[in-house]
């Protein structure tokens, strides 16, 4: 009897996902989903704060779908994920951001082509849920942290508390890095 374990690939888990300074002194993580009007405005502020704190800050989205309300959100986390394999994360990111409305199956085919991603087997992988369990685990993950609605915001592991707008956001940011900095070790002198 043939093993499939051969066929078994290693899936980077969104958690691993950032974009900005690798070595930032602040992490924004969010908790969101790609049909909700709110995480598309949110993701238009976290494309302002990554320009306006350039090296200062990295970020990490999450996936949180809200399937009683919108039932393409699963799908379209999944698809992401699908997309990151082929180091396309956050072109697909965006192009779901750009089109939440039209997100059934063979438009996010058509979406991973325009990220860029060169996988043959997109489609059978989205069909076949192959990345379900990445997306269930963010999900069980938000639970733990307590996010109840999307998007909740983590600015270094702390909740944002209040809209995730650009003044709460930055605000929340300059605050971790005034902590960071008298964090800083202090040089031995001999």
């Amino acid at each position: 009897m043939a093993s499939k374990l051969k066929d078994a690939v290693e899936i980077i888990p969104s958690s691993e996902i950032f974009v900005g300074n690798p070595k930032a002194e602040v992490t924004i993580t969010e908790f969101g989903e790609y049909e909700n009007e709110d995480c598309a405005k949110a993701n238009d502020v976290v494309k302002k704060i990554l320009d306006e704190y350039d090296g200062k800050v990295r970020f990490n989205f999450r996936h949180f779908p809200q399937t009683k309300i919108h039932q393409r959100s699963m799908k379209a986390a999944e698809a992401s994920l699908a997309a990151a394999q082929s180091g396309k994360f956050w072109e697909m990111h965006n192009l779901l951001f750009e089109n939440r409305r039209n997100l059934g199956t063979t438009s996010l085919k058509l979406y991973s082509k325009e990220a860029g991603v060169n996988n043959k087997h997109f489609l059978d992988q989205l069909i076949e849920s192959v990345y379900g369990w990445e997306v269930r685990n963010d999900f069980e993950e938000g639970i733990e942290k307590g996010v109840k609605e999307v998007p909740a915001f983590f600015v270094n592991g702390e909740l944002l508390k209040g809209k995730a707008s650009y003044e709460n956001l930055s605000k929340e940011i300059e605050a971790a890095l005034k902590k960071s900095k008298k964090k800083a070790p202090v040089k031995q002198t001999a």
